[in-house]
């Protein structure tokens, strides 16, 4: 492998909450033993809905925040906060200019809860009962700025919104921050808290969620001829970023490098992927050429695979195009079939994931794949974790959204 010349970017901490657990390790764990996070919804409200699941967070930010502090922050505020601090916490709560730091936190659609929720106490209560911290709470920039303010970052807070690519976008925007010399150590991720009744609806009237409301855990299922839609999700992932000059300066554990970043869209369609994959395949090979990777150097690849119909097929025929005969050697993951689609936070999500799977040398299992599509012809992991070569490896996150964004991240092994 050829490394780009230039500062190198480096992980040094990481951190989440997710529908498997409150936070990394738990994660994890439940990740590698192929346990799902997808739960029937309890809410009086679901009983109305077509589709009555979700992976909803393992733990709840509020009972994780004090109760003061919770109370000024939208759900995907809490949720970027606790991911963000365990990630700062595993960094080693690094000693840094604050003029050297900064935060870069997507989200697909921000303070939904919180613009539903103050418009219906507006109605049913009055202007003047309406909370004053309702635009920083519904902004899509505040988890960005919350976090920000809580390291007193200076380099610059920033919010891509790229539908379910933000938080993969975010990492490479966080890269390409600290490569420039604007900052030494950016917090990257995403958020998402949207679990309610308008954006099920919503989602379900486009035929996008899976329906099968009696076997909730086995609804998200890539790649499997039985898959009829994804899963809605919520939580946050954040990784901490550092230039490697600054990381070993400090003495900092490094977990792996964001070598490279590759960013496209398709111009195809504002939510149907291009079936021929074109903006998947720039990506990648962006992501492969930033990195001075080739094919062959790759081992592993968490797939963005969100159990559509025809998203999967499109992602497995863009893999093949861009890593050729290579594609046979490379262990395929899709962990949204434990997770639920987190939206603006599953790129960050699987992002860890990666690096994680770099780092024990192991890759996740993708479950419910009990028969699979004749029209992927990818070698995904199933039926549990498997083991990955020793040795020097580099490894591909795919992240896709809505209005045709496409990110692929290349990383590799310290």
């Amino acid at each position: 492998m050829s490394p780009r010349p230039g500062r190198r970017v480096v992980v040094t901490g990481v951190g989440a909450t997710t529908p498997l657990g409150g936070d990394v390790a738990s994660t994890w764990d439940a990740m590698l033993s192929g346990r799902s996070g997808i739960r029937t919804l309890t809410q009086e409200w679901a009983a109305e809905l077509p589709v009555r699941f979700a992976a909803s967070a393992a733990v709840d930010p509020s009972e994780v925040l004090d109760r003061v502090e919770a109370r000024k922050l939208d759900r995907t505020q809490q949720f970027a906060l606790i991911a963000a601090r365990e990630a700062w916490a595993d960094a080693g709560s690094p000693d840094v200019d604050p003029e050297r730091l900064g935060t870069v936190i997507g989200t697909g659609i921000g303070g939904a809860l919180t613009l539903l929720g103050q418009w219906d106490n507006l109605r049913e209560n009055g202007p003047r009962r309406v909370s004053p911290h309702t635009i920083p709470m519904l902004m899509p920039n505040g988890p960005a700025a919350i976090v920000g303010l809580e390291l007193r970052a200076r380099a610059g807070v920033h919010t891509p919104v790229s539908a379910c690519a933000s938080g993969a976008e975010a990492v490479a925007y966080a890269t390409e921050m600290i490569r420039s010399g604007r900052a030494d150590i950016v917090v990257a991720g995403g958020t998402e808290a949207c679990i309610h009744p308008l954006p099920l609806a919503a989602f379900s009237a486009m035929m996008a969620l899976s329906k099968r409301n009696d076997e909730p855990q086995r609804a998200s299922r890539p790649y499997d001829k039985g898959r009829d839609g994804f899963v809605f999700g919520e939580g946050s992932a954040m990784l901490v970023l550092e230039s490697e000059e600054h990381a070993r300066a400090r003495g900092a554990r490094l977990y792996a490098e964001v070598s490279g970043v590759g960013i496209s869209s398709d111009g195809h369609h504002i939510a149907q992927p291009d079936p021929e994959g074109h903006g998947v395949i720039r990506a990648m090979r962006a992501a492969l050429d930033d990195a001075g990777a080739a094919p062959g150097d790759i081992v592993h690849l968490n797939a963005h695979a969100t159990s559509t119909p025809q998203g999967d097929v499109a992602e497995a025929a863009a893999i093949r195009v861009v890593l050729g005969d290579a594609t046979d050697r490379v262990a395929v993951s899709a962990t949204k079939s434990m997770t639920g689609h987190l939206l603006g936070a599953a790129g960050a999500l699987e992002s860890v994931a990666t690096v994680l799977a770099l780092r024990h040398r192991v890759a996740p299992p993708t479950i419910n794949l009990d028969d699979p599509d004749d029209d992927v012809h990818l070698d995904v992991v199933h039926g549990g974790p498997r083991p990955l070569p020793s040795g020097e490896l580099a490894a591909f996150n795919n992240s896709f959204g809505f209005g045709g964004h496409n990110v692929a991240l290349v990383l590799r092994s310290v």
